[in-house]
C-alpha cells in the first residue's frame, strides 16, 4: 500500500493522505537552524544544538501521536480546521503534503477555501519561515479568522523537560505590535532569544498556553479558537507560546498571504546591556523586514531550490532503473546531507536531549558528503579530532554547540579511533588536500596539546596497535561498532557470580570486526603515510596490517564465516560453537571490504553464509541464531527481543557493507539484490509493512524472529544513508576518488546493459559512460578518456583541467 508518490522532476515526495503509519517527516534548515516538520505540521525546531537551543517544545510519548507543531487554525463560521489536518483532525476535502529539498508545502480545502501552506528555512538565516495562503472558491464574501500557534521551549530542551519546580517560574515573553518575543532566561545574560511574528497587523495574541488552550482542554480544541477571539495573555512562568489572530475577508476568487518568521536571535558577546530582561532588538527587526513581503519569500526559496540544486549535480547517475537514478539524484545525498548537519542528534526517534554528535557517527557521515560539502568535512574532521586524548582513544560523542566531549558517556569503544582514519581518508581521496594535515589540533580541545592532524591519525592506528588481546586481535574495550555487544561488562569467572567491571581497559575480549577494520583503515593510513613522505611509517604500518591479517585468518575465522568476537574469557562470538548468535554480520562485511581471504576463497564462503544464513526479503539480519534469553557476558545486545534492533534485527547500517564486500568479490547480481531490498524507492508498495517514510532510509527493520517482520524504525539519521551513498556511488557504479585522481571499477548486474554518470571532481567535470554490453558483472576492459586509451582503469588528476569526457567498457576488450 502506498500513501503517496515521489515526484522525481521537482525533487519532491507527495503524501496524499495524513493517515499515514508513522508520522511522516521532512528536515529544514542546512547550516546552524533546523526544524523538523510531519506531515501534518507537528516537530521543533532548534538552533545548532537540539538540547542547549531549542525553540519549541515536542512531546515524543504524547498520545494521539505528534501532537506538538506549528499550527495554523482556520475557523469558518462553526467550522474549525488546519492545513496539516492536525490538531483538530477535521476532515478535510483535499489534502496533500509535499516534502521538498529543505522545504514542505501543505495544500488543502475545505468548504471551498483553498489553504497553502509553505515552511522552509532560508539558507543564510537563522528563522523557519511560514507562509499562508489562502484563496476564496465560493461565490460568496468569506470571512475567516487565523489563528496561530507555536510553543516555547524553555532552551535547555532536558531541563524544560523535568525541571518544573524552577521552570513553571521563569516563562518569559515580550509584545511587540505583531511580533511575540519568547525572552526567558535572557536575564542571565545568555543574550539570545527568540521570535514569532507576522507581516500583518494582528486583532489579538496569547502568549499563555492555559489562556489559549483553557484549563481542560487541548490543541485539537482550545478554547481561544472556539471562541473566536484571543485574550491577550501575557505568559509569567508556567507554559509561554507564541499565537496571532488574523481576521481574513475573502470576496469570491480573491486570495491573500501571511508571511509567518519564527527566528533565534544570537547578540555578540560584548554586546552592552540596556538592563536586565531588555532585549536588543535590533537584529530581529532585520530578520523581519528581510521576509515581509511575498517577493522577498519568493526569492529565498529561489535560492533554497538553487543550493541544492547545486549540490545535487555534483554526482548524478542515469540508467535503465528509475528507482535507483531516483535515490542516488536526490534522497540518499539529501539525507546524507541532513545526516551529517545533526548526527543522530534529533529525528522523532531522538529526542535532541542526550547523545549530541557521535564520533564515530560523525566520521561515517563523511563518506557521503565529502563530495558535496568539502570544505564543511574539513571543519568537522578538525572538530572531531580536537575530541580525541593523547593516546589516540577519544570521547564517543560531544555535543554540537560546545564542540565538546560528552564526559558523560566517555570513551572506550576501540573502532573509533580508526573512523577518525576512515573519514580524513575520505576527505584526502576527494580533495587531494594534505594541507589538512598539517593543521594543528588539540587533544581534549585543551589547546596547549595541539598537534598537527597527522599525529592525530598516527596516534589513532597507534592506540589499535597497543590494544590487543590473546589472539593478537583489537581489545573491543566497552564495545565496537555494535554499541550493545559488551563484552567486558562482567569480569568474574564462568561459574562464578558476574561483576561490573570498574576497568574497561582490564577486560580481554576482542573484536574480529575492528581487526578488518585495522586491516582495511590501516592500509589506507599507510597509503596517506606514503604521499605525505613518510614512507618509512608507511612500510611499518604495512608490516602491522599484515600480522593483523593473518591473526583475523587464524582465530578470526570460524570453518565457514569470520568470528564475530572473543568474549572477556576467551570464548568466541558468533562462532558454530554458539547455541545462539552464532554467525554475525558485521565482521563479514568488514573483512570481506578489507581484502581479507579474497585470494584463499574465504571471502566467498562467508558471503555465502551470510545469504544462506542471515538473508531474508527484507534484507539481511544482524545475528542468526537470535538470542532468546539475556546473556550476561554479552551485555545489552540480548536484552532486546528476537528480531529487534541488535538482537537479530535488519540493522540498515551494515546491510551496505555486504553489498560492498559482494562488490569487491566481483558478485554485481548480488550487490545489488542486496542493495535493493533496504532501499526506501524498492519498498515504497509495502509501506503498511515499512511504516516509515519511503523516501530516506531507516537505521532497522524488523527482523524475521519479530512478530511485526519487515517493520522499520529510526528513520533519517542513521549511518545508513552515507553507507549506502558509498555502496551505490564507488562500489556498485564503481566512481571511485583516490589518492591519485579518479579509478572507474563497475560491479553491477549481468543485465544492467550500462549508465553514465556525472560526477564533479576536484575542479572538474567528469562525463562517464559505461558501456557493457558484453554483460558481465564487474572488470573494466578498456577506458578511454578524452579519446586516449587508458593503461589501466585510472584517471589521473590533471592540475587545471576542468572537463573530462570517459568511457569505460566492461569486459574483454580486443
Amino acid at each position: 500500500m502506498q500513501f503517496g508518490h515521489f515526484d522525481d522532476q521537482k525533487k519532491e515526495y507527495i503524501i496524499t493522505t495524513p493517515h499515514t503509519p508513522l508520522p511522516w517527516i521532512n528536515y529544514l534548515g542546512s547550516k546552524d537552524f533546523f526544524s523538523l516538520i510531519s506531515n501534518t505540521a507537528g516537530g521543533y525546531c532548534f538552533y545548532r544544538d537540539a538540547k542547549l537551543r531549542r525553540i519549541t517544545r515536542y512531546r515524543y510519548n504524547d498520545c494521539p501521536r505528534d501532537s506538538v507543531g506549528r499550527y495554523y487554525y482556520i475557523k469558518d463560521g462553526s467550522t474549525i480546521w488546519n492545513p496539516g489536518w492536525k490538531p483538530v483532525q477535521t476532515e478535510l476535502d483535499s489534502y496533500c503534503c509535499r516534502h521538498g529539498m529543505g522545504y514542505t508545502v501543505f495544500e488543502s480545502s475545505k468548504n471551498d477555501v483553498a489553504a497553502s501552506l509553505e515552511c522552509f528555512v532560508p539558507v543564510s538565516d537563522n528563522c523557519e519561515i511560514h507562509r499562508l495562503t489562502l484563496q476564496n472558491n465560493t461565490e460568496t464574501e468569506k470571512e475567516l479568522d487565523i489563528f496561530s500557534y507555536a510553543e516555547f521551549c524553555l532552551w535547555n530542551a532536558a531541563d524544560d523537560a523535568n525541571n518544573f519546580q524552577r521552570n513553571f517560574s521563569t516563562g518569559e515573553v515580550e509584545i511587540v505590535g505583531s511580533t511575540i518575543y519568547h525572552k526567558t532566561e535572557y536575564r542571565e545574560r545568555r543574550n539570545h532569544f527568540a521570535f514569532y511574528t507576522v507581516n500583518k497587523p494582528v486583532c489579538g495574541f496569547d502568549t499563555s498556553r492555559d489562556s489559549f488552550c483553557g484549563t481542560d482542554s487541548g490543541l485539537a480544541q482550545p478554547q481561544t479558537v472556539l471562541e473566536g477571539k484571543s485574550h491577550n495573555s501575557v505568559a509569567h512562568g508556567w507554559a509561554p507560546i507564541g499565537s496571532h489572530h488574523l481576521k481574513v475577508s475573502l470576496k469570491p476568487g480573491e486570495s491573500t498571504s501571511y508571511i509567518f518568521v519564527l527566528g533565534y536571535v544570537e547578540n555578540p558577546a560584548d554586546d552592552k546591556w540596556e538592563a536586565p530582561g531588555i532585549i536588543k532588538k535590533d537584529r530581529a527587526l532585520k530578520l523581519m523586514e528581510k521576509y515581509s513581503t511575498d517577493a522577498q519569500v519568493d526569492a529565498a526559496l529561489k535560492e533554497l531550490h538553487k543550493y541544492w540544486e547545486k549540490l545535487l549535480s555534483r554526482f548524478s547517475v542515469r540508467s535503465e532503473d528509475e528507482k535507483l537514478d531516483r535515490m542516488v539524484n536526490i534522497w540518499n545525498q539529501y539525507q546524507c546531507m541532513v545526516t551529517f548537519n545533526l548526527s543522530r542528534s534529533a529525528s522523532y526517534f531522538e529526542s535532541g536531549t542526550g547523545r549530541g554528535m557521535g564520533f564515530r557517527d560523525s566520521c561515517q557521515d563523511l563518506l557521503g558528503i565529502v563530495h558535496l560539502v568539502p570544505e564543511r568535512a574539513r571543519q568537522r574532521i578538525l572538530d572531531i579530532a580536537a575530541t580525541q586524548f593523547e593516546d589516540g582513544s577519544s570521547y564517543h560523542q560531544y555535543q554540537p554547540l560546545t564542540k565538546k566531549g560528552n564526559a558523560d558517556i566517555g570513551s572506550g569503544f576501540n573502532d573509533d579511533p580508526l573512523w577518525l582514519i576512515a573519514g580524513t581518508g575520505a576527505y584526502l581521496r576527494e580533495t587531494g588536500d594534505f594541507s589538512i594535515l598539517q593543521e594543528q589540533v588539540a587533544f581534549n580541545n585543551d589547546e596547549t596539546k595541539a598537534q598537527p592532524l597527522l599525529e592525530h591519525l598516527r596516534r589513532s592506528f597507534g592506540y589499535s596497535c597497543a590494544h590487543k588481546g590473546p589472539h593478537g586481535l583489537p581489545l573491543i574495550g566497552r564495545a565496537d561498532w555494535n554499541d550493545c555487544l559488551n563484552l567486558n561488562c562482567f569480569s568474574s569467572e564462568p561459574g562464578e557470580s558476574f561483576q561490573t567491571c570498574s576497568n574497561m581497559e582490564s577486560g580481554k575480549a576482542e573484536s574480529v570486526f575492528i581487526g578488518g577494520m585495522f586491516v582495511k583503515y590501516g592500509s589506507e593510513y599507510a597509503d596517506i603515510c606514503e604521499h605525505s613522505g613518510f614512507a618509512q611509517e608507511a612500510a611499518q604500518v604495512r608490516e602491522q596490517v599484515e600480522v593483523m591479517r593473518a591473526a583475523v585468518m587464524d582465530a578470526g575465522w570460524d570453518g565457514e564465516w569470520f568470528v564475530r568476537a572473543y568474549d572477556a574469557f576467551s570464548t568466541p562470538v558468533g562462532s558454530h560453537v554458539c547455541n545462539e548468535g552464532q554467525i554475525f554480520i558485521e565482521p563479514q562485511g568488514m573483512c570481506v571490504m578489507a581484502g581479507i581471504g579474497l585470494k584463499e576463497g574465504l571471502a566467498d564462503r562467508a558471503l555465502k553464509s551470510v545469504q544462506e544464513k542471515l538473508d531474508t526479503k527484507y534484507g539481511i539480519v544482524l545475528l542468526q541464531p537470535a538470542y532468546t534469553t539475556y546473556h550476561l557476558n554479552l551485555g545489552e545486545i540480548s536484552s532486546y527481543p528476537p528480531g529487534y534492533k541488535e538482537n537479530a534485527g535488519i540493522f540498515c547500517h551494515n546491510n551496505p557493507w555486504i553489498s560492498c564486500a559482494e562488490a569487491v568479490a566481483g558478485h554485481g547480481d548480488r550487490a545489488f539484490e542486496v542493495y535493493r531490498k533496504t532501499c526506501p524507492a524498492y519498498v515504497e508498495e509495502i509501506s503498511e509493512i515499512h511504516r516509515t517514510e519511503p523516501y530516506v532510509y531507516s537505521q532497522m527493520v524488523a527482523g524475521k524472529d519479530a512478530p511485526s517482520f519487515g517493520e522499520a524504525k529510526n528513520s533519517w539519521l542513521t549511518g545508513t544513508a552515507a553507507w549506502t551513498f558509498a555502496d551505490v556511488s564507488q562500489y556498485l557504479l564503481g566512481i571511485q576518488p583516490e589518492l591519485d585522481g579518479l579509478r572507474v571499477n563497475p560491479c553491477i548486474p549481468q543485465s544492467c546493459k550500462g549508465f553514465t554518470v556525472q560526477r564533479f571532481y576536484r575542479g572538474a567535470q567528469y562525463n562517464i559512460t559505461v558501456d557493457n554490453t558484453a554483460g558481465v558483472q564487474k572488470g573494466v576492459g578498456q577506458l578511454v578518456v578524452d579519446g586516449v586509451q587508458m593503461k589501466e582503469n585510472l584517471i589521473p588528476y590533471v592540475s587545471g583541467k576542468t572537463e573530462y569526457t570517459v568511457k569505460a567498457v566492461l569486459g574483454a576488450c580486443e
